[in-house]
């Protein structure tokens, strides 16, 4: 019996599981008596559905997918949060099985698609939503369920990854290494969602959710980008014996669910420290299990694809053995989420100032009188200019406490030339 397909959105990721159902579908049946057969593909034009092979198979209109009682699973990959949503639950709704790489979709409304499914008896699978080609999710909700998860942190925007590896090795500016990070097509016209770390943010709630079984969406996860940043932040994190990788953290704690992306020195000798280029890495600690890291391609045509078809197959095997849904939403639980406020670490932090007598004393007043302590002060950048970067490192201080020294130290005039950087460090 024929699992059959109907595919919404033929871009890249949609055009990469046609070409794998293609060249594949002989050997799936061969090798796991599994047969898949592509029955309809919807887009806005059907340009790239000739492009692949499957001009016959093309309809304008995702409705012709989700009303066929043919069609047993539909694959969503048009993305976003709008029109994604409808054709998710509406194919739920008709009887159709889902499989979808949406991570914004999952990370702001999962609790409702896996209600829906639920409420339809059907399956939801999203593999593909976090990591790209790398089995993340599947072992999470698959082989390390016997352990409490106490933390993920992960690498997961290859395009931010890119351009801090190239910044760090090639000394590029932060505008070089975007530009060619858009050259090379790492990075779209628009790289808000990458830059500014909302990509991330969308990828470690799904992925916080599932470690916790406890609801996380990305509202609840402080995001910082990258775009301060700069080579000068680098060569001191080198200095010191770090790098400097944007992570999706997620702890579990007595006090709650800690979870946060934004810019971070870890050791050198860390295993994420060695993760470079477009590649991503997800680290994750169980009780039993210890320590784990899954690596590889996180983006691409054919690492999502790659994802997306696992989960198809997945499916189609259930279906065709009439195994009924596949366990759906864990979040059992309701751990609270810290704010941001209650983090307790060390922080790097890079002010750019005028170079004139008093400003240092005046700056460090401030830190004392906002209870935070000093471990290193360095002066960078040639002495006859005008402004010059002064970096702190700070010991163990309060999140909160360091906030308020920045502001006040950039509340005096000339202690703030330029939004200072502030990077918060990993031991």
């Amino acid at each position: 019996m024929a699992i059959r397909i109907g595919l919404v959105g033929t871009g890249t990721v949609g055009g990469g599981c046609i070409d794998i159902i293609n060249k594949h579908r002989d050997a799936f049946v061969r090798h796991y008596g599994i047969d898949v057969e592509l029955a309809a593909v919807c887009s806005l034009s059907d340009a790239e559905a000739k492009a692949h092979g499957v001009g016959h198979l093309f309809t304008d209109d995702f409705h012709n997918i989700i009303n066929d009682p043919a069609i047993d699973i539909v694959i969503e990959l048009i993305g976003g949060t709008t029109i994604a949503k409808t054709v998710v639950l509406e194919a739920l709704r008709a009887g159709k099985n889902v499989v979808t790489a949406n991570k914004a979709l999952m990370a702001t409304s999962g609790q409702e698609v896996m209600d829906t499914a639920e409420a339809a008896g059907k399956t939801v699978l999203f593999g593909a939503s976090v990591g790209g080609g790398i089995p993340i999710i599947g072992p999470l909700k698959h082989s390390l369920i016997a352990n409490q998860i106490e933390s993920v942190t992960g690498i997961v925007n290859g395009t931010t990854n890119y351009m801090l590896t190239r910044m760090a090795d090639n000394g590029m500016s932060y505008d070089e290494a975007l530009a060619e990070a858009q050259a090379q097509g790492f990075a779209e016209a628009n790289p808000s969602a990458d830059v500014d770390g909302f990509d991330a943010a969308a990828k470690i709630a799904i992925l916080a959710s599932i470690a916790f079984n406890s609801r996380v969406a990305m509202d609840d996860v402080y995001t910082r980008g990258i775009t301060n940043i700069t080579t000068t932040d680098l060569d001191a994190a080198r200095e010191m014996g770090y790098a400097v990788k944007l992570l999706a953290i997620a702890h579990r704690t007595d006090s709650g669910i800690d979870v946060r992306v934004h810019p971070t020195m870890i050791p050198q000798s860390h295993q994420l420290a060695t993760v470079n280029g477009v590649f991503n890495a997800i680290y994750v600690v169980g009780d039993f299990v210890g320590e784990t890291m899954f690596f590889g391609e996180g983006a691409g045509a054919g690492a999502a694809a790659s994802a997306v078809m696992g989960d198809v197959l997945e499916l189609a095997r259930l279906i065709q053995q009439g195994v009924g849904p596949v366990v759906g939403c864990t979040c059992t639980d309701e751990l609270p989420i810290r704010t941001i406020d209650t983090l307790s670490m060390k922080y790097y932090i890079r002010f750019t100032v005028a170079d004139r007598p008093g400003v240092l004393a005046t700056m460090s007043q401030i830190f004392a009188d906002n209870n935070v302590s000093i471990h290193s002060m360095t002066q960078r950048g040639k002495s006859d200019r005008s402004n010059v970067d002064i970096v702190y490192v700070t010991h163990t201080a309060l999140e909160s406490d360091v906030q308020a020294a920045i502001e006040a130290i950039c509340a005096v005039p000339d202690l703030c030339e330029v939004e200072p950087s502030l990077i918060r460090v990993e031991e």
